[in-house]
């Protein structure tokens, strides 16, 4: 509280050192003059000239002429910005009796602003003639009246003012009276009535007199009326009033028939000559507010008062006796001010809107009045302290509405203020005037994502032009300065096709695939995106996007071992006397997809002879399913069916030749197949390599016994049957790149059969470190059957 009190003690000093600055800045008036009835447009006065300006300046600086209220009496030539007269002027209506006719007003320069005092004066001219308030006058004269006496007449009335008004009376040609000229107290001039000769009734009962008011003007004007004046027969005493000059106070708010004052007059005579009656001497649109009683001499209040119509009254009371004789005197009545006008605000200059984010700005310009006086008429301006503005007095009765800091109209973009003008009198009356104030748009706030990242799923092999997602960002300026512009930015890797993978729709940031994705090629794009406002300067934001990509079953299972394309038939080596579930293969197959689409089980399609082998489901593991018997067929044929997880799903199928031995002592026999189509081949040909073979197989029987011996002591007496596999690398497509897959590495492995056992060892060695094959896998494997460091099981 006390920061606050401290922080508006500083304000009004501050608003007080500003007010003595600019009033001091503006101390010294500009006068001009014009005569009344000039007719509008006439040419006042340069003002760029009296003002000391520059060519140009006072429209540069939005120049204004403000008068009190809402009469416009002086305009600028939009062109030339000369001070033009804007209306014909009527010094009666502006300023009545009052002289001179003076009618202030300001020159308003804004950027910065400034105020220059000035005054219009109008001048009069003589445009009225005097006017009596009636064609004629009754006089009523005692035949015993002695000369000198005065007799008070009717005075005439002229609205011009100064030197045009109404300077003297006249009176015709006679040989009894004539006339006097007397100022009254309010500066107005009324005649008098002298007898210069006594007056014999029986001589001439009755005169006829004419009155003639002149002005100053040039030339004069006059107005004139008739004096009728009748000689009575003997009335020996004339109405006297117990005071010439009566002073009254009345309050401006009294209620009609309100007592203003009693006056009284006696008459020395008896009877109907001593009876007195009271009339207004003179009834004009002045006095016109008052009536008295004839009989007891009471003024009331005919109409209301006011008294900034007018301050004061001057009326002349009129006694008369039953003779006609007649007395006079006069009441100043002097009206009070009751604080009963509340004061007014009149707005000069509204700027609205206001750009926010500039401090100082001068919002209105307006001056505040009150037509009562004194204390009545003192001010106090004041608006709500939780607005962001300051009131700050200028010249005179002018005051400012300014910004006090810089406005955001993204927190309030329309206020509301009330100016409260209160007045000091008792009671205190007031005026609550509001003002609207818009705060127009400054670009100073960029679009603002509503994510700072984006993550997008895009199922490969879509379609181009695919609507993937979409980006927004939103900003908090208005009008263009709120409207946004999306595009991609350039991608951190410049090898990456963005523009040919992705594009952006610039309005509404919606987001297309240009072309079908492969998960296999692409997994993941991140890319940035920006959103730029259209002020100026534009501001802008962006955004990260990933769009990942998710995997389709668009990829079959390849079949690793055996190999099938076009390459020599491997046969597995199966002693009759193994058990069940001895280990007679292993079917390799990778995916190329991901997840459960990688996912591969196996499954004995055809056997030769069903019940006899099995395959193991996950691993595809090729194993007996019971003990083998002499009945057995010696050659077999299993098919193998390799299916992923996929929907649908996706399969590949190998074809497994078995061969049932006794022992490992049988030689190699050809497949059925092989041996039907050698059957088929020349004959000669057919022994020659017959022959052949036999030896090459003694002799590489012999080395391979002999080798297998070492071998078996040396890896304790283990037996090598069936196919071995030597150390070498499997194609890449073994390795599952995604981490799911059959296998995660390739291993080498070997398959070792046990002849007097009957069981088969399966063992992983070492690993082998992942190997990506190119696109053509496929035609290498046909080019190259055969893998390195590897034959043929058999």
């Amino acid at each position: 509280m006390a920061q606050t009190k401290a922080h508006r003690k500083e304000r009004q000093v501050a608003t007080f050192i500003v007010l003595m600055v600019l009033w001091e800045a503006c101390s010294e008036s500009i006068q001009y003059s014009v005569l009344e009835e000039t007719e509008s447009g006439t040419f006042v006065a340069n003002l760029t000239k009296d003002l000391g300006l520059r060519m140009g300046e006072l429209a540069a600086r939005g120049a204004q002429v403000v008068f009190k209220g809402n009469r416009q009496y002086l305009q600028l030539d939009p062109h030339t910005y000369d001070l033009l007269l804007n209306e014909k002027l009527d010094r009666e209506e502006l300023c009545g009796s009052s002289e001179p006719c003076v009618l202030p007003f300001q020159v308003l320069l804004e950027n910065p602003l400034k105020f220059f005092r000035a005054a219009l004066q109008v001048r009069d001219i003589n445009d009225n003639a005097p006017k009596f308030p009636a064609g004629e006058m009754l006089l009523k004269i005692s035949e015993i009246t002695t000369p000198g006496k005065i007799f008070p007449l009717k005075m005439a009335q002229d609205l011009d003012a100064g030197s045009n008004s109404l300077q003297s009376y006249t009176i015709s040609s006679n040989s009894h009276f004539h006339v006097l000229t007397r100022n009254r107290s309010d500066g107005r001039k009324y005649p008098e009535l002298v007898l210069d000769k006594a007056l014999d009734r029986e001589e001439k009962p009755e005169l006829r007199l004419t009155l003639t008011a002149l002005d100053g003007g040039s030339p004069p004007r006059s107005g004139t009326t008739e004096i009728q004046i009748q000689v009575l027969d003997i009335n020996d005493n004339a109405p006297e009033f117990t005071q010439e000059l009566y002073e009254a106070q009345v309050p401006e708010n009294d209620p009609l028939g309100s007592l203003v004052i009693t006056v009284s007059a006696r008459d020395l005579d008896a009877g109907s000559f001593g009876e007195v009656s009271y009339a207004l001497f003179q009834v004009d649109d002045v006095n016109q507010h008052f009536e008295i009683n004839a009989i007891t001499g009471e003024i009331r209040l005919r109409k209301t008062l006011d008294f900034e119509e007018f301050q004061s009254y001057h009326v002349d009371v009129e006694a008369t006796d039953g003779g006609g004789l007649s007395g006079k005197c006069s009441i100043i009545i002097k009206v009070l001010d009751v604080n009963d006008n509340a004061p007014e605000l009149t707005v000069s200059s509204l700027n609205s809107p206001i750009p926010e984010n500039l401090p100082e700005m001068i919002v209105a310009v307006f001056s505040v009045s009150d037509a009562d006086s004194g204390h009545n008429q003192q001010v106090i301006c004041s608006i709500d302290d939780n607005l962001p503005f300051l009131l700050r007095p200028s010249v005179e009765n002018f005051y400012t509405l300014v910004t006090e800091g810089a406005l955001d109209r993204e927190s309030q973009a329309e206020y509301n203020i009330t100016i409260t003008v209160t007045d000091l009198g008792t009671p205190r009356l007031k005026t609550d005037h509001n003002i609207t104030v818009l705060v127009s748009d400054v670009n100073d706030n960029a679009p603002a994502f509503t994510q700072t990242s984006y993550t997008l799923f895009v199922r490969e092999n879509n379609s181009p032009a695919l609507h993937i997602g979409s980006v927004s960002a939103t900003d908090r300026d208005a009008g263009a300065n709120a409207q946004v512009t999306y595009s991609l930015l350039p991608p951190q890797d410049p090898q990456l096709p963005l523009a040919s993978l992705v594009s952006i729709n610039a309005d509404n940031g919606q987001l297309f695939a240009l072309r079908a994705l492969d998960y296999e090629a692409l997994r993941v794009l991140e890319f940035g995106v920006g959103a730029a406002d259209r002020g100026s300067p534009a501001l802008s934001s962006q955004a990260l996007v990933r769009v990942l990509v998710l995997d389709a079953n668009d990829n079959s299972p390849f079949v690793l071992y055996p190999l099938q394309n076009g390459s020599a038939p491997c046969t597995e080596l199966v002693p009759r006397a193994a058990e069940p579930g001895y280990l007679v293969s292993k079917v390799v197959a990778v995916d190329g997809d991901s997840g459960q689409n990688a996912w591969l089980s196996y499954q004995l399609l055809k056997a030769t002879e069903p019940g006899l082998f099995s395959v193991w489901a996950h691993n595809g593991e090729v194993r007996t399913a019971r003990l083998l018997s002499e009945r057995d067929a010696a050659k077999h044929r299993l098919l193998v069916l390799v299916k992923d997880n996929g929907e649908p799903p996706l399969s590949a199928s190998v074809t497994l030749h078995v061969l049932l031995v006794d022992g490992f002592s049988q030689p190699y026999l050809p497949l059925p197949e092989a041996a039907a189509d050698a059957a088929q081949a020349d004959p000669l040909t057919v022994y020659l390599v017959i022959a052949l073979a036999s030896v090459s197989s003694l002799f590489l029987f012999s080395v391979l016994a002999f080798i297998a011996v070492r071998l078996c002591r040396r890896n304790r007496a283990s037996w090598v049957g069936g196919c071995s596999v030597p150390e070498g690398h499997f194609p890449g497509h073994l390795v599952d790149v995604s981490g799911t897959g059959t296998l995660s590495q390739s291993y080498q492995y070997e398959v070792c059969l046990m002849g007097d056992s009957g069981t088969s060892e399966f063992k992983f060695l070492k690993p082998i470190l992942p190997y990506f094959p190119p696109q053509g896998i496929g035609r290498e494997m046909e080019e190259n059957p055969t893998l390195p460091n590897s034959f043929p099981f058999g």
